[in-house]
């Protein structure tokens, strides 16, 4: 049996990882003015910046139609026996309803899988998901793994500033002010498919991203050690380079992968955001 292993732009994987793992990516619009864009085709996350410091507006993002999943999963099947696609968390997105209504139009051959996560945390189980199918794993098998990994996986990130955040509706005025003149930088968890704020740190980026890592190593002492992965939207070179040799010298991975966040994730978080993901115990 042939299985395709599907996803959401939003899982942020990087172009060689898509290749690699034979990943089928299926864009969410991002919507900038009158004109709608594709994920991680014809746009990037410089466009969004460039956006909002000249609109002081956020652009707005646009799942997937059922029609949309209905004819990807289609033309997916012409290789394949079987579907498994996952979705960003259905509490950030309608994605997943979407998918899982347009997966019902094939008699069992799709699967649409809610990963209570997205960016890199939804990227890991794409990735779970893919080393299963390898493994020799059965569709069924695949997808009840998979949901039993959902809230193993560290979504976790630092913002360097909350505009985005409270330009979107996810963060007050005043806790923006006050970011700002303490500043201030929350550790941004997941939970339960959604966003919240677990943790404040003080001062620079650096240090804050510095802490935020140590705090992870203290937090998560059993961990997945295949893979983790350092995700970040056009963080400066050598804070993600400082951030990688941390996250190598505390955690014993075998692979430590870089990504740059996409378009509707760097929507929500705005420039220099760094988070180390991984799937723990």
């Amino acid at each position: 049996m042939k299985i395709k292993i599907t996803a959401d732009s939003t899982c942020d994987l990087s172009p060689e990882l898509i290749e690699r793992y034979n990943v089928g990516i299926l864009p969410l619009s991002v919507i900038m003015g009158e004109k709608v864009y594709k994920d991680g085709i014809d746009i990037k996350p410089t466009d969004i910046f460039s956006f909002v410091k000249e609109n002081g507006v956020l652009p707005k993002s646009s799942a997937p139609s059922v029609e949309e999943y209905t004819e990807y999963f289609k033309r997916c099947l012409e290789d394949c026996d079987t579907v498994i696609h996952i979705n960003i968390s259905s509490k950030a997105s309608v994605s997943h309803e979407n998918a899982a209504t347009a997966a019902k139009s094939f008699d069992g051959k799709v699967y649409a899988v809610d990963s209570y996560a997205l960016s890199t945390g939804q990227g890991l189980l794409v990735l779970k998901a893919c080393d299963l199918v390898a493994e020799g794993k059965k569709p069924q098998e695949i997808v009840d793994t998979i949901m039993s990994l959902r809230d193993k996986v560290n979504t976790s990130f630092v913002p360097d500033a909350l505009d985005y955040l409270h330009k979107g509706g996810r963060c007050s005025l005043a806790a923006l002010m006050g970011a700002k003149v303490l500043k201030l930088h929350p550790m941004i968890d997941m939970k339960d498919g959604k966003l919240y704020a677990k943790k404040k740190y003080m001062g620079g980026i650096e240090r804050c991203i510095k802490n935020y890592i140590s705090d992870l190593s203290e937090t998560y002492h059993k961990y997945d050690n295949t893979r983790c992965f350092i995700t970040h939207s056009s963080c400066e070179p050598e804070i993600v380079e400082k951030a990688r040799k941390q996250v190598e010298e505390t955690f014993s991975f075998k692979e430590v992968l870089e990504t740059t966040a996409g378009c509707v994730v760097t929507t929500h978080c705005g420039k220099n955001t760094l988070g180390v993901l991984f799937i723990h115990e």
